[in-house]
């Protein structure tokens, strides 16, 4: 609820889920069915230095649709006392009056620290913390690498609902295994919701959070000091490069000058045999402006109004040195 001279008790989400859940596609899909005439804000929070996610939702949403997008690339937006996450979140809800702010961690990021700032002395008039939705694919759970993983078991456990998404792909036992380990590691209120291709229903979203904030320290390998390359201009080379870790994971990044064309084929066959946990990408090409989506379901292609500039942004456990000259490789002769 907005007011003529400030804001307040703005209904406010958070979306977490570990990398390759689905959450982007999801609030996308949200975004979507938003009710005609509100305004939503999303801030959007990714692992790598680039940026992607906010070319995406930007590429298929526009301030005239009553969609504001703002991101924190770098880590996880609540490291360094959050003030990246607190500066970008004020002037987007500034801009935007929104009559609903929806926030997405990084897939490695810490939501009990994000709900810990949301729900400080800070934005305790601003902002009204609704239901924190965790988005879950239930075929990881015999594997090690995420029921051992801090992150994927707090982000459960921090859940009003719980999600099993991509249910589509689910084997026999899948969702039982999901709500079996959600009754051990969820909260006692958290509920458990099945969807597929990142559907949910704007119903879910309503409703105050359960969670009490207990605000937890952690360390990233990233320097808050250093500008965001995200803004940073083009040096002579045409393209900017920015790596950073943590939680386990590695991610590199790339920007390239907007004076840049890819061929479409040949970046398709690139994208495609990417051995990563995790890529996105936005590419200007001869055929038009693409989005990528990289999980180990596939790589999904989706077309893009309009961007900036081309970018990329792959997360692994190891960095493939060759991956630059492989993109350059697929930039059209000419243009380099």
């Amino acid at each position: 609820m907005k007011t003529d001279n400030k804001i307040s008790s703005v209904p406010t989400n958070i979306i977490t889920g570990f990398l390759g859940t689905g959450k982007t596609t999801a609030i996308l899909n949200l975004l979507k069915n938003k009710p005609a005439g509100e305004k939503w804000a999303v801030l959007v929070n990714e692992f790598g230095e680039i940026g992607v996610d906010g070319s995406i939702f930007e590429g298929q949403h526009s301030e005239e649709q009553g969609v504001f997008i703002r991101e924190v690339p770098g880590g996880c937006m609540c490291c360094t006392a959050g003030l990246p996450m607190q500066i970008a979140l004020n002037v987007l809800l500034t801009k935007a009056r929104p009559d609903r702010l929806l926030i997405e961690p990084t897939g490695l990021g810490h939501p009990a620290e994000v709900l810990a700032t949301l729900s400080g002395e800070h934005y305790r008039e601003s902002l009204s913390i609704h239901h924190v939705v965790t988005l879950v694919d239930a075929r990881v759970l015999s594997d090690a690498r995420y029921t051992e993983h801090e992150t994927f078991n707090q982000q459960i456990g921090i859940a009003d609902l719980v999600v099993g998404n991509k249910a589509d792909l689910y084997q026999d036992g899948d969702r039982d295994a999901l709500k079996a380990y959600v009754s051990r590691h969820g909260a006692a209120h958290a509920k458990m919701l099945i969807t597929a291709q990142g559907i949910l229903e704007p119903s879910w979203l309503e409703g105050p959070t359960r969670n009490a904030a207990v605000e937890q320290h952690h360390h990233h390998q990233h320097s808050s000091d250093e500008p965001s390359i995200a803004g940073m201009p083009f040096p002579d080379s045409g393209y900017l490069k920015a790596e950073n870790q943590g939680e386990g994971f590695k991610s590199v990044g790339w920007r390239f000058t907007p004076h840049w064309e890819f061929d479409h084929s040949r970046l398709f066959s690139f994208l495609n045999g990417l051995e990563a946990e995790r890529m996105k990408g936005v590419f200007i090409t001869p055929k038009g402006i693409f989005g990528y989506n990289l999980t180990a379901d596939g790589l999904t292609e989706m077309p893009i109004d309009e961007c900036a500039d081309s970018r990329i942004e792959i997360i692994a456990r190891e960095i493939d040195e060759t991956w630059q000259k492989q993109l350059m490789d697929c930039v059209i002769p000419g243009w380099v």
